[in-house]
């Protein structure tokens, strides 16, 4: 809940937030084996964070993915996505239709655009990403962490190519 306001805005997790919500979570015990997190850290500050929160858990990381796009792909995408507040299904008006327009294939309920898929939102988005997330981009790089996996094609594509880097990752 705490959250919701700033993304529903487009706006970044304030750090400290995030760093709370990160160490509760990889704390816990199913994340022991290992874990994957999707969107943190955003900033150079939540990088030294999450190294902060490693380093309490005893924990070390294996390397930072970037999904790369062009930014007019990225607004299609977002803006073409569709979601059912029933039962949370994901649709894309071009590239993953309903059978009936707006309407949920797995339960029938209206579907409805997040309201941070909107253009409008989706740009600021992009422009707070140039701003303050992709310097984090080039921290991992330094490191010699950083993997850039091309975002274009289907998903499944996409996720090959994703799965194939992780399994080299875990080689090494």
């Amino acid at each position: 809940m705490k959250v919701r306001s700033f993304l529903e805005a487009g706006q970044l997790v304030p750090d400290g937030l995030m760093g709370d919500l990160i160490q509760d979570r990889i704390g816990q015990s199913d994340a022991g084996s290992g874990f994957i997190l999707d969107g943190f850290p955003r900033t150079v500050d939540q990088v030294h964070i999450l190294d902060r929160v490693l380093e309490n858990l005893g924990a070390g990381l294996d390397g930072a993915f970037a999904l790369t796009a062009p930014e007019g792909e990225i607004v299609r995408r977002l803006s073409g996505r569709r979601v059912c507040p029933g039962c949370n299904a994901v649709f894309h008006l071009d590239s993953r239709p309903p059978k009936a327009p707006g309407v949920c294939d797995v339960c029938g309920s209206a579907l409805v655009q997040r309201s941070d898929d909107t253009e409008a939102v989706i740009r600021d988005r992009m422009a707070v990403y140039e701003q303050q997330t992709r310097p984090v981009a080039e921290a991992y790089r330094d490191r010699g962490q950083l993997v850039e996996i091309d975002g274009l094609g289907d998903p499944d594509e996409v996720t090959a190519r994703l799965e194939e880097s992780l399994k080299e990752m875990r080689a090494t």
